[in-house]
């Protein structure tokens, strides 16, 4: 079952900025601020933010490491393999 997301309008974030702050910090669940009745802002934890960027940079590497390989100019497995084995022995 999908989680009904947490809205407050931005009055109630202007009266209680320091309550609201710190339940985001427990949370991992993003906040939607709205303003006029409409959504216009998300608010998450910093630990989330951080999570969603370290994912979102996982994920451009994959996508140029694809390009790579349609291009021609990727590594073999082996070589790859190799490289990281060598670097797991150094540690």
């Amino acid at each position: 079952m999908t989680k009904a997301p947490k809205i407050i309008p931005i009055s109630d974030l202007r009266q209680d900025a320091s309550g609201v702050i710190k339940r985001m910090a427990s949370s991992r669940d993003p906040l939607f601020i709205t303003q006029r009745g409409r959504a216009t802002a998300v608010m998450v934890s910093m630990k989330e933010y951080e999570q969603t960027q370290h994912e979102l940079e996982i994920l451009k590497l994959l996508a140029r490491g694809e390009k790579e390989i349609e291009a021609g100019a990727g590594f073999d497995l082996e070589t790859v393999l190799a490289e990281a084995d060598a670097m797991l022995a150094e540690h």
